[in-house]
């Protein structure tokens, strides 16, 4: 069980892959919102129920329900990988009617010392990867994340060659937003590192965001560049994870976008500014020379947040820091 948030979830998908690989035997059912769904198409014996937030399964009666639902597809194991007021109240309705459960340890006390401005604990925690697996583990079933394997990328249909145009070389990938303003990239900066790599004549870049005031400024980032192709808005959900899957690199904050991709076994760049990768939410399978962080020297507090909603006053030009022709280096070594 894993409801929310985007990155949280596709950050599950990486461990349940490995799962079914080493132990073709078990038969997985995932709980979480219906949006996500398409995280798990292609993972065998594993079945998605679609936890109904607004109707059946709302509220503490919905939660019982819930457990009524699952409980019918015959559960033997429960692996609560949310571990938040609703997911525990699931998970002690299985334990309450025998079933062995098990949960991931977030380690909110490791993280509050990673992030606290006074004796500060800067150190790398485990990746949530890590936490899941000993959940697994837990349960009778130790996995090797060392050696992942990854579904085949997809096929590009007529209407994405359409919007895209005949690919170029090498496919970019930039998702330039975040839920927090403390984990955006200046935009200014951003145009600088688009404008240097579209002067590739070997690639095209394809721009991702949501929402209309996004679309805006993705509009504004390709004005000019036929090799730059705002993807925002322009097809659904199940399709974008396909064209991910085709890229050779992505440009992304620290956010749900950085997941997706490397679920589907892409290389990513992550740009980190009020959060860090110590915190354990590196994108699977990257290495830490994949991260550009923050200059600490200059923001010692950082990293100020786990999540990026904790502002602190004068570290508003933290991002700064990273040049832009460091990513575009970066980017340039990753297409190869």
């Amino acid at each position: 069980m894993r409801l929310s948030a985007m990155g949280d979830v596709a950050m599950t998908v990486p461990v349940l892959r490995a799962l079914v690989q080493q132990y073709p035997e078990v038969k997985l059912t995932v709980i979480s919102r219906p949006f996500f769904k398409p995280f798990f198409d292609g993972i065998p014996n594993l079945t998605f129920f679609a936890f109904d937030e607004k109707e059946r399964h709302k509220g503490f009666v919905g939660l019982v329900r819930l457990f009524k639902d699952v409980k019918k597809l015959d559960i033997d194991l429960f692996a609560d990988f949310h571990n938040v007021l609703r997911s525990q109240v699931v998970r002690s309705l299985f334990a309450l009617s025998g079933k062995k459960v098990a949960f991931t340890d977030k380690g909110r006390a490791e993280k509050k010392a990673l992030t606290r401005a006074d004796n500060k604990v800067f150190k790398p925690l485990p990746s949530m990867f890590e936490r899941h697996a000993a959940v697994l583990k837990q349960l009778g079933f130790p996995i090797d994340l060392a050696h992942p394997q990854f579904p085949q990328k997809a096929s590009l249909s007529q209407e994405i060659l359409q919007i895209i145009g005949t690919p170029k070389t090498k496919l970019i990938g930039i998702a330039p937003f975040a839920q927090y303003d403390s984990k955006v990239y200046p935009l200014d900066l951003m145009q600088e590192v688009i404008d240097q790599l579209a002067m590739k004549a070997d690639v095209t870049i394809l721009l991702f965001g949501g929402g209309k005031k996004e679309g805006e400024l993705l509009d504004a980032f390709a004005k000019g560049k036929p090799n730059v192709v705002n993807m925002a808005g322009k097809i659904k959900f199940q399709q974008e994870l396909a064209l991910i899957s085709n890229l050779n690199v992505l440009l992304s904050m620290d956010s749900g976008n950085a997941h997706i991709a490397a679920m589907l076994g892409v290389q990513v760049l992550t740009l980190w500014g009020a959060t860090h990768p110590y915190a354990g939410f590196v994108p699977f399978n990257q290495p830490f020379s994949n991260s550009l962080v923050s200059d600490r020297e200059k923001y010692p507090f950082l990293p100020t947040s786990v999540y990026g909603n904790k502002k602190i006053v004068g570290y508003e030009d933290a991002m700064r820091t990273i040049n832009p022709a460091m990513v575009v280096d970066n980017v340039n070594r990753l297409i190869g």
